[in-house]
């Protein structure tokens, strides 16, 4: 796309936006109806958590951990929690977007998301390709973050591979009225964003948008640069509408609207990528005698990108469209059982459907060789049912969940430059019903001690990606496959929760998870790679976390050791090997300082582990270890002077080696600029 069209879209958009939220302010207080008392509070959020909630490895994050990141980034504020990874060590600046996978556990190995990522209740994967749109979730309008990990079996539990990441948005006591930061660093880029949030009537809108800008680093080191070699630019944007009305005194309305545009460039010129989105969602929420959450989503997703050659760079691929939608919805049921049972019964579906265009390009010639088309339709329909009891110290907790998926109406389609067809393959439907189940116990030996344990299974549908769509990181192909079948896991887990004094929160877990039918991207041949599904990835390893607020003080720590290995039979040479992508150890450590009302200082410690690009661990990633500062200081009128370093020794971050061929990541970054609350 253009310069000019981009603008022009985007204005378009952006308008189209700013009337549904001006629509939203004037109906919202038509929806109020006032409870006998008169006093009517709509909270934005969904039902409460359960009480068997810890009966599994959670981590939760507050907004002031989320709102003071060296970064400003989703993923950054996630690498709190050891053992949360993308595909790439890149952050979503630098790297390709279909590479912004997320997973937990170390059971990454490709480029799919195996944990649910869900906003508001709403999942975020992309319909085709299962990434995290990391750019549109902006940290800014967040007011809490649960990670759970583990297998899940409640709402839309397929696809919780490796565990749940939940982000729930603030609202106007979190925001204020009027919430913004504009910071610059030294190489000239830019972040800015704005949210506002009235109140209206007995219900609150809340208008945000972010825009962020950069002539970005060099991602390749300067011995391997070429003329060609150029500046990892982005420019990404994001616009959102959420609004909260009652409808009666314990049922709210929640509508949602969301709008985002990410462009990139990567490694050499003309090399760009680009994705796009636009979801709305609505969801109701009833907190009477009968509970219930209804939820209902469309999503409405594009990428494209251009494929350059590491030996002429040129083009030699491009990907110039890549449509996809997403349908989903639920209805949770919470019967009243008694203060001490909760029940939970509910009904998910989700729709995903894409299709990929593509064309072929001679790098002598730069003339189209050959026009490609792939795509097709995956369906979940699942049913669900959770019962939380608890008798005295001791909460048990178990669910059951079943699984109708359908792979169908997928194709790969080859065409000459005259638009004839040249070939075409159609491939069978495939159907399957899966059981899943998750179970587990707390008990509360007493106010410091908690014990927990768990056990469960888990089910991830192969991606439209996985199935249909080829792709190139040159010089490695990889090629798709249509016969990979659904992905199911196993589990279990113990753990002790420890509080020995007030502030004071530790936390210890052991776990032994395996995905059976992993999905992985196994070499076939010289710098050629297939999506297979291999017997089993299986990991094992310890987690643990410290969380301390004393006075003016606070510490926030996580690790996570993980022993994974791939078992594909002892004739494969793949057996006994670590995943793809995936370090043997990661830890955070962040220490804080609120020395007076307005300040917040900040430095957080991380450390990756090596880990292997590929598959048999021929090339390496060298461990890295870096370090962040964040400091807030108060100045007149709700201003606050804000100073960010991310990566403050320029540790060298090695994200990509292929054969030699290497990508880095994120190098020293200094940001300056100012934040506003009203």
């Amino acid at each position: 796309m253009d310069d000019t069209s981009f603008l022009r879209a985007r204005s378009v958009r952006v308008g189209s936006l700013l009337a549904a939220a001006a629509l939203a302010s004037t109906a919202l207080p038509a929806f109020a109806d006032e409870g006998p008392d008169g006093q009517i509070v709509v909270t934005g959020a969904g039902l409460e958590k359960t009480p068997g909630t810890p009966a599994y490895s959670t981590v939760e994050i507050g907004r002031d951990a989320i709102t003071t990141s060296a970064s400003g980034r989703i993923e950054d504020v996630l690498t709190q929690v050891a053992g949360f990874q993308q595909f790439r060590r890149s952050d979503s600046r630098s790297s390709n977007p279909s590479a912004q996978g997320v997973t937990l556990r170390a059971l990454g190995g490709n480029a799919t998301s195996r944990a649910l990522v869900l906003l508001d209740g709403v999942p975020m994967a992309d319909p085709f390709f299962g990434y995290v749109p990391l750019p549109a979730l902006t940290p800014d309008t967040l007011g809490s973050i649960r990670v759970t990990r583990g297998g899940g079996s409640g709402p839309f539990g397929a696809g919780a591979l490796s565990g749940t990441i939940e982000l729930e948005s603030a609202g106007p006591d979190q925001l204020g009225l009027v919430n913004g930061q504009l910071l610059a660093s030294q190489r000239g880029e830019t972040e800015a964003a704005l949210s506002i949030a009235p109140r209206l009537g007995s219900g609150f809108a809340v208008v945000s948008g972010r825009w962020d800008r950069g002539k970005g680093f060099f991602t390749t080191p300067e011995s391997q640069r070429v003329p060609a070699t150029v500046r990892a630019r982005y420019e990404s944007w994001s616009t959102q509408v959420r609004a909260v009305a009652p409808l009666t005194d314990t049922v709210e309305l929640q509508a949602r609207a969301l709008v985002y545009r990410d462009d990139r460039l990567l490694r050499f010129k003309g090399a760009t990528t680009s994705s796009e989105g636009q979801d709305a969602s609505l969801r109701l929420v009833g907190r009477g005698d009968w509970q219930f959450d209804a939820l209902a989503y469309v999503q409405v997703r594009n990428f494209d990108n251009i494929v350059v050659s590491a030996t002429s760079f040129k083009p030699t691929l491009d990907q110039y469209d890549t449509p996809a939608q997403g349908l989903g919805g639920k209805f949770e049921l919470r019967p009243p059982m008694g203060e001490n049972d909760v029940l939970r019964l509910g009904v998910d579906w989700r729709r995903a459907s894409g299709t990929m265009k593509e064309n072929a390009i001679s790098a002598a010639t730069g003339a189209i060789t050959a026009r490609r088309r792939a795509g097709g339709n995956n369906t979940d329909l699942g049913f669900y049912a959770e019962n939380d009891l608890t008798l005295g110290s001791l909460v048990l907790t178990g669910g059951l969940r079943a699984d109708r998926t359908v792979i169908a109406d997928g194709y790969f389609e080859v065409r000459n430059t005259a638009g004839t067809v040249t070939s075409r393959t159609d491939y069978a439907t495939q159907t399957d019903w899966t059981v899943i189940w998750r179970g587990g116990a707390v008990l509360r030996v007493s106010d410091m001690i908690a014990l927990r344990a768990a056990a469960y299974t888990g089910l991830r549908q192969p991606t439209l990606n996985e199935l249909y769509r080829p792709f190139t990181v040159f010089p490695v192909t990889t090629q798709a496959n249509a016969a990979l079948r659904n992905e199911k896991q196993k589990g279990f887990e113990a753990g002790i929760d420890l509080t020995p004094a007030e502030g004071i929160r530790l936390s210890v877990t052991g776990f032994d998870n395996r995905i059976e039918n992993a999905i992985a991207n196994v070499t076939i041949g010289t710098n050629l790679r297939q999506r297979r599904n291999v017997d089993e990835i299986r990991a094992r390893g310890i987690e643990a976390s410290a969380h301390a607020e004393v006075g003016i003080v606070r510490f926030d720590g996580s690790l996570a050791w993980t022993d994974a290995e791939v078992l594909n039979g002892p004739l494969s040479n793949l057996t006994g090997k670590r995943p793809a992508q995936t370090p043997r150890l990661a830890a955070s450590a962040t220490l804080g300082l609120s020395p007076a009302v307005g300040w917040d200082i900040a430095a957080t410690l991380r450390h990756v582990g090596q880990q292997y690009e590929d598959d048999l661990q021929i090339d390496s990633l060298k461990a890295a270890t870096t370090l962040d500062m964040f400091a807030q200081v108060p100045l007149p009128r709700g201003i606050s002077l804000v100073l960010r370093a991310e990566n403050l020794f320029d540790t060298e971050i090695v994200t990509r080696n292929a054969g030699g061929s290497i990508d880095l990541g994120n190098p020293r970054t200094l940001w300056a600029g100012v934040r506003v609350k009203i």
